[in-house]
């Protein structure tokens, strides 16, 4: 049984969780798609053509995915304390989890508008469309469904970085189970934590596809 100890534990970590993926989703996404909707548009044959620009960002993407979570959040501790003068606590871990997102969101937001038709943007183009107007209201309306998607894939994979930052002196649920469930060997505390998680991940999941399915005109709800 869930004992007031244990819930009043429970509640604050859930809250820092909650903060540093917020934190993350939003500057993530503020970078992210930017970095996605150029590598799309300067690719080969698309609307602002540049294959240097197209390969350069690309190379950029690559290597930010490619360095684990757990190095990259070490490797930038000088950045983020630059950034929030720190590198200890929730609002410090928001830094390394955003810079790890970026790239991420980039390669979902690029996979998202290359599902684009070429014919529609071709019939936007011919009626004198301007590249910005084709990205805002051709790419990303037509988009919309698989953009919510990743929107959805990486608030959940922030989840798990956000629990790893907690391992380290970030705080949340991560902490929590590290430092009372591990070391102090309460497998209860452990055990919620792990269903607290569980039920989080299940409830944006959920609402992802909820909203996933509200702005798909191509089939729209019944």
């Amino acid at each position: 049984m869930l004992n007031q100890q244990v819930l009043n534990m429970l509640w604050p970590a859930l809250w820092e969780t909650l903060y540093m993926v917020a934190g993350a989703v939003f500057f993530g996404h503020l970078f992210g798609v930017p970095l996605g909707i150029l590598v799309v548009v300067t690719s080969p044959g698309h609307i602002l053509p540049n294959r240097f620009v197209h390969r350069v960002l690309g190379v950029i993407i690559n290597i930010g995915r490619s360095i684990p979570f757990i190095i990259l959040m070490v490797a930038i501790i000088p950045f983020t304390r630059w950034v929030v003068g720190t590198s200890i606590g929730t609002t410090a871990a928001i830094v390394p989890l955003s810079v790890a997102a970026t790239p991420y969101i980039a390669r979902l937001v690029e996979t998202a508008l290359l599902e684009v038709d070429l014919g529609v943007i071709e019939a936007a183009q011919s009626m004198g469309a301007t590249p910005w107007q084709v990205i805002y209201k051709v790419l990303l309306p037509e988009s919309l469904p698989s953009l919510v998607l990743g929107v959805t894939i990486t608030t959940i994979s922030l989840v798990g970085y956000s629990a790893m930052a907690g391992a380290i002196g970030a705080g949340g649920l991560g902490d929590l189970a590290i430092r009372y469930g591990y070391q102090r060997f309460r497998g209860d505390v452990m055990l919620y934590t792990v269903v607290v998680l569980v039920v989080l991940v299940q409830l944006i999941q959920m609402a992802g596809n909820f909203i996933a399915r509200r702005v798909d005109h191509r089939h729209p709800s019944q």
